[in-house]
């Protein structure tokens, strides 16, 4: 089977920090650069799981970049370069402290919490009488804030964030206005693929005075992609829609007794269900981009990584 690389240990010219997060190690370069290695680790329930997924960085980073590109006339963004498949070197970016969540549609944890008897999510009042995976009448905005390493992200309203400065009102209000254009314009771009975007985070943050979209966008790990064909007929039986995101190894997890409660261990992935999970962030990539993914040279990867980043660096 096809290595993959779960961590990078580089010590670049001008390197300030490092910081590894559940799926990405992140190198600051003299407060001007982030160099940000999507790793091929795979994370559900809050859980780094212990085997990666080979080229899962890969068609992370490349739809990610595929996105940033395709917005850029909405919202300025962190990219500068992806010099390598697992690669994107951006700006240096101060993060707000909240995530803006985009929902179209009740599903995963917000139809969790709808069908315990919630009617009000972050602040924004749900509708009586909504079904699993029914489209709202507009898509919602139920941010979160943005926790620190190992913890958890937090719900929270409009209201509260602008009670306790988190961000201002001003800020705010144009935080809810770029994301809900994002998220009309990666709607569309589904649509054309036969797909439904159904909810997706945006990570912002400032540079010079400006709004800046950092981070990952509209990729299977921060979104979640319905099927369009066969939605109505599986929503109107009340049957489960086939999904574009890794909510699939969410299933499997629970299935085999975890759910990153307390208490639960992870348990061993077998070697086939890696495979299977690769297989499936490939057909992800497919559908979503609508290209055929071709697979990088993984010799050893993290040598060709580094090779491409330094001579980005030199130049």
């Amino acid at each position: 089977m096809t290595k993959s690389v779960i961590e990078t240990n580089f010590n670049f010219p001008k390197q300030k920090r490092f910081y590894k997060g559940k799926v990405r190690d992140v190198y600051n370069i003299n407060d001007q650069y982030l160099i940000m290695v999507v790793t091929d680790r795979i994370s559900a329930y809050d859980h780094v799981l212990p085997t990666g997924i080979p080229y899962k960085g890969q068609v992370l980073n490349q739809i990610a970049a595929k996105f940033l590109d395709a917005t850029a006339d909405i919202v300025p963004n962190w990219k500068i370069d992806t010099p390598d498949p697992m690669v994107t070197i951006g700006h240096v970016c101060e993060p707000y402290p909240v995530e803006m969540i985009v929902r179209g549609y009740l599903t995963g944890s917000s139809w969790r919490s709808y069908k315990a008897g919630a009617r009000s999510i972050c602040g924004v009042a749900i509708p009586e009488g909504m079904k699993e995976h029914q489209k709202f009448p507009e898509p919602i905005l139920t941010p979160t804030t943005k926790a620190e390493q190992g913890a958890h992200d937090e719900d929270i309203s409009r209201e509260e964030i602008i009670a306790q400065g988190l961000v201002s009102e001003e800020e705010y209000k144009e935080l809810e206005r770029i994301s809900l254009e994002l998220f009309k314009r990666g709607t569309e771009i589904a649509a054309e693929k036969g797909l439904i975007l159904v909810d997706t985070k945006y990570e912002f943050g400032k540079k010079d005075g400006k709004i800046y979209l950092i981070d990952e966008i509209h990729t299977p790990d921060s979104s979640r992609y319905f099927y369009a064909d066969g939605y109505e007929e599986r929503f109107v039986k009340g049957e489960n829609q086939k999904q574009l995101s890794k909510e699939f190894v969410r299933e499997w997890l629970a299935e085999k007794g975890f759910q990153g409660k307390d208490g639960q261990t992870l348990p061993e992935i077998p070697e086939e269900f890696v495979e299977q999970v690769s297989q499936r962030y490939i057909e992800l990539y497919e559908s979503i981009i609508g290209e055929k993914f071709i697979k990088a040279d993984a010799d050893d990867t993290n040598k060709r990584i580094e090779k491409n980043i330094r001579e980005f660096l030199e130049k």
